[in-house]
């Protein structure tokens, strides 16, 4: 150290030049952040990039994505007679009832989750007592009956076009797209 108090040789001479060197590089830093921050100010909330929005399927991505799917192999598991996988289904059926509600609490001016337990809860637990007792007659009296309360359903939101019905061994889907009544 020299009679300043500051070191002497070459490794004092390269602090004064780095310590001015990143003191500049921080004034620069902050003047940069400054200078975007009041861009963005002084050009208002339309400069902002708008908020990311969340995808949420429609009523009828929903059903076509999930429910109906779950009801054709319910129904396929009840032919089958396979009662482990209908109860599994059955229950993923109620799940995916269960969040299209929250997903869509209301749908012309109705309780949508209302309307939905409405018109499923019991045939849902008539099939849990039919796929419990493995009963197959019961089953498909009670799956004619979830089918029907789907159909109601459909009515009401005056979608009647949209008819499910009982598949058929031969049908590829639930869904009846011939004119006319369900089967």
């Amino acid at each position: 150290m020299n009679e300043n108090g500051t070191r002497s040789g070459k490794a004092g001479m390269w602090r004064g030049p780095m310590a001015v060197a990143a003191i500049g590089l921080a004034a620069v830093t902050i003047l940069a952040t400054d200078l975007d921050t009041s861009r963005s100010v002084a050009a208002g909330p339309e400069a902002m990039p708008p908020p990311p929005t969340q995808y949420l399927p429609s009523i009828s991505d929903m059903m076509i994505a999930t429910i109906q799917p779950r009801h054709e192999r319910l129904w396929q598991a009840g032919q089958d007679g396979n009662w482990e996988f209908a109860g599994y289904e059955l229950k993923n059926l109620k799940g995916a009832f269960n969040r299209l509600g929250h997903a869509h609490p209301t749908e012309h001016d109705i309780s949508f989750p209302e309307m939905i337990a409405s018109v499923t809860d019991q045939p849902f637990k008539q099939l849990d007592s039919a796929v419990k007792s493995r009963d197959s007659a019961a089953f498909a009296r009670a799956y004619a009956d979830l089918t029907d309360a789907c159909n109601s359903c459909h009515q009401a939101l005056n979608h009647g076009m949209v008819a499910i019905r009982v598949p058929s061994r031969t049908s590829p889907s639930d869904l009846n797209t011939s004119t006319g009544t369900p089967n």
